[in-house]
């Protein structure tokens, strides 16, 4: 989602002179830093489209993928792809303007209807997956098949419903995004800027850390309820009679009902909450310091420098980068759709 005054710097570390143009317009060089950074986020564009474009291509192949949760990835993939090649493009144009919009209002507020849909599908695809996650691992029982199939389609619905509302509200007068002074940015109406911070991001916070807490205490349970289950009779029993004296001797006896091990299935439940702790640890990560400044900074009226809303902005866009990756390395059947993808195209 990009935000006033989001570049990282192109002049705060070049240490060079300024100089004048013809007009006597200032200007400054790129620093090596500077090229160096732009090369960097540059390629990280290229990665994050192309990953996610991998992925969805593999979903689209592979006649097996064409179910849940594939359906529920491949909509995290959609709206990752997008941030790749609708958003981080122009935010990075963006950047080396100096953080000055000069393509026009109506690119602007296209750039930024967009920006705000497409981070926000993003970070609810992550939660429809984590719940998903949480409710085959706890409910297998109820959670059929057929159940799941209609509870990720709606999930999937409502991601985009939700996304949709936050991103376009601004367009129906809702605050402005663009203005005289060539800023082009979400809108800074405080009403607007708690209702889309936690539409985008909070809610979806609350519920993941929910789900991952309900999660770890399902695994909590299972490994309690796991433990040996025996009978041990009496260490010794003795039945004595008078005459002749016979003893009749059982000593200590366990009757072990569990196999040695984890079975198929609960092998199948770590790795898939392994992976969602992962998923959502990221997640965090990437997008905590970006929204907590973002909701901060316009209610109380204050700024925080540049350089650092450029960098927590590109560290959310980041998290598009690594949710396929993140995926993809807990699912062997990703990895070898994958491998056979490439040893077709030799």
């Amino acid at each position: 989602m990009a935000y006033p005054n989001t570049s990282i710097l192109t002049a705060n570390f070049s240490g060079a002179l300024d100089s004048h143009d013809s007009g006597g317009n200032i200007y400054r060089p790129f620093s090596v830093f500077s090229v160096l950074t732009y090369t960097l986020l540059a390629m990280l564009v290229v990665a994050t489209f192309v990953w996610n474009l991998l992925v969805l291509v593999t979903i689209l192949r592979v006649r097996t993928f064409h179910r849940v949760p594939h359906n529920l990835v491949a909509s995290m993939a959609i709206s990752d792809v997008m941030v790749a090649a609708l958003v981080m493009p122009l935010s990075l144009v963006h950047e080396l303007n100096g953080r000055l919009w000069k393509l026009g209002r109506v690119l602007c507020q296209v750039w930024i209807s967009f920006d705000v849909l497409c981070c926000t599908a993003s970070i609810w695809n992550v939660t429809a997956i984590a719940l998903d996650r949480y409710w085959s691992i706890t409910r297998h029982m109820e959670y059929t098949l057929k159940t799941r199939k209609k509870i990720s389609n709606v999930m999937i619905a409502l991601t985009w419903l939700l996304s949709s509302i936050i991103s376009l509200s601004p367009l129906f007068g809702w605050g402005e995004t663009y203005s005289e002074g060539m800023k082009c940015q979400v809108s800074q109406e405080p009403s607007y800027t708690i209702f889309s911070t936690f539409g985008a991001f909070y809610l979806p916070l609350c519920v993941v850390l929910f789900v991952y807490w309900k999660i770890y205490k399902a695994a909590k349970f299972r490994i309690g309820s796991r433990k040996t289950n025996t009978i041990t009779p009496m260490a010794e029993v003795k039945e004595e009679a008078q005459q002749p004296q016979m003893v009749f001797t059982v000593r200590h006896a366990t009757v072990t009902f569990q196999t040695d091990g984890d079975t198929w299935r609960e092998q199948k439940e770590k790795k898939a909450a392994l992976m969602v702790g992962i998923l959502i640890g990221v997640f965090v990560l990437c997008w905590i310091p970006f929204f907590i400044t973002e909701l901060i900074v316009p209610l109380c009226s204050c700024d925080i420098p540049p350089i650092w809303k450029s960098i927590f902005l590109w560290l959310g866009y980041s998290n598009s980068f690594f949710n396929p990756l993140i995926y993809t390395a807990f699912n062997k059947n990703y990895n070898n759709a994958l491998r056979n993808l490439f040893s077709r195209q030799r």
